[in-house]
């Protein structure tokens, strides 16, 4: 037996519309993302709480999910950035929004080209794309293998180590295809200089 309204016929429609409201905000705003949130925690803990890297005294120095930029040659570089003045901010992620018609955008490649094959000693010719573009979001800390083979002489002289030795971290810090078959192998820029500086 149906429960009569109170409500005059004319605002029936808008007591219906406020309890879905009320509803859907209470299974939406609250439930599901306490659940999904419950699930992340369970099944992909470190993601879940910011991939978070631990730096001197063990005070967080960082996320892998978010690049930074490096001072110095002993350091791999990562890609440009275009998120914020001095790149990597996370209050400005966002890409330069030039297309490939810009002049403005090929001057600032050419111009980091020649600034890569000078750093690397390298022919321009073999500085890879990521080198010298930046990320949609600007805070991606991933490079390709080529970018990293690139920088291993240089870090691995700056640093006193084996070449071997640089080529194995970079290997530890390769992260294959999403799924087996998404994307491109990459090397996280920020944990393989996290491992860098824990040496």
């Amino acid at each position: 037996m149906a429960v009569p309204s109170r409500l005059p016929a004319r605002l029936r429609p808008y007591g219906a519309a406020a309890r879905t409201l009320l509803v859907m905000t209470v299974l939406l705003g609250l439930c599901y993302p306490l659940a999904m949130t419950g699930v992340a925690q369970v099944l992909f803990p470190d993601r879940a709480d910011g991939s978070l890297l631990p730096g001197p005294g063990g005070d967080p120095a960082g996320s892998a999910l978010i690049g930074q930029p490096v001072d110095g040659p002993g350091w791999f570089h990562p890609r440009p950035s275009a998120a914020g003045e001095d790149g990597y901010d996370g209050m400005a992620s966002g890409a330069s929004n030039l297309g490939p018609n810009s002049e403005e955008l090929r001057a600032a490649v050419e111009e980091r080209r020649a600034a890569v094959a000078a750093t690397e000693d390298a022919d321009p010719a073999d500085v890879p794309p990521d080198a010298v573009t930046a990320s949609g979001s600007g805070l991606d800390p991933h490079i390709s293998p080529a970018y990293a083979a690139l920088q291993a002489d240089r870090v691995a002289a700056e640093r006193g180590l084996p070449r071997a030795e640089v080529d194995r971290l970079i290997a530890d810090h390769t992260e294959g295809r999403a799924l087996g078959f998404i994307g491109s192998p990459a090397v996280n820029v920020v944990t393989l200089n996290a491992a860098l500086a824990a040496r």
